[in-house]
């Protein structure tokens, strides 16, 4: 489906209202909680909960009957059953790289149409870069200049740079045993990054990216994003990403094509 570009500019205002709460805290020394839960250590910070706030703030009053879903405050449904909009909100997806000062996260909003992401934006607001995936098109919007991204071609996973946020401290040992199987065919690996590496894939200048299961909040800006840029966005097992889904997304059809191969395989 198309979507309007007063709904465009709206997704906008809300990547505004995120980044102006959240700049004033970066590399600035704030209080870091710890969210008792999956993870040893689980670090959220008033940047990721006023964010929420903010955009929720918004929508709640010129879009009373959207669905929210977000990381920090869950969810809230549709003000009528008919209704099948529903904002999906990580204000700071990259929370450790926040609170060390690095710059490796951004600002997660996706707005989905009866389950499926159709538009997609990772803000960066410190760097000033805006990453949109809308209407079949990806584009990095960086004040008024405006760049079409699109992922580049990777003949074979041996010519491929492979990236994931942690694989020792996000997946099971069998899933690190599977990422490994990849790794050790690709040309390098990098390690770090959460959502900013999705939209390096996205500018062509990584080719695979591989993370365990996700929440809802941390992929489905990045669906937009990848698909807008050319590239493929599914869960190992090569079908459409779905809720709790391993993930892995590929700028050229003929990685991922191996990259499933590798990660399916058995042990």
């Amino acid at each position: 489906m198309i979507v309007e570009e007063k709904m465009i500019s709206f997704a906008s205002r809300l990547a505004d209202a995120s980044g102006a709460v959240i700049r004033p805290y970066f590399r600035q020394r704030i209080e870091v909680i710890h969210k008792p839960g999956l993870h040893a250590f689980d670090p959220v910070t008033e940047a990721d909960r006023g964010a929420e706030r903010a955009i929720r703030a918004i929508i709640e009053r010129e879009r009373p009957q959207d669905a929210i879903l977000g990381e920090e405050y869950g969810q809230k449904p549709a003000g009528l059953s008919a209704n099948k909009w529903r904002w999906v909100l990580d204000p700071v997806d990259g929370t450790r790289a926040f609170i060390t000062g690095r710059h490796e996260w951004g600002s997660l909003i996706a707005l989905e149409h009866d389950g499926v992401p159709v538009l997609g934006i990772l803000d960066q607001p410190v760097l000033g870069e805006r990453f949109l995936g809308v209407n079949g098109r990806s584009l990095l919007l960086e004040g008024d200049k405006r760049t079409v991204l699109k992922v580049r071609e990777c003949p074979s996973l041996k010519d491929a740079i492979l990236c994931a946020t942690d694989p020792s401290c996000y997946m099971s040992q069998d899933e690190q045993d599977a990422f490994a199987r990849v790794k050790s065919e690709a040309r390098m690996t990098r390690y770090h990054g959460d959502c900013y590496i999705f939209a390096m894939l996205a500018m062509g200048f990584v080719d695979v990216v591989i993370e365990g299961p996700l929440h809802r909040w941390d992929i489905a800006a990045m669906i937009p994003l990848v698909e807008g840029a050319g590239g493929i966005i599914t869960g190992w097992d090569g079908e459409p990403w779905r809720e709790g889904a391993r993930t892995l997304a590929c700028g050229d059809a003929r990685v991922h094509s191996r990259a499933v191969a590798l990660l399916s395989a058995k042990a």
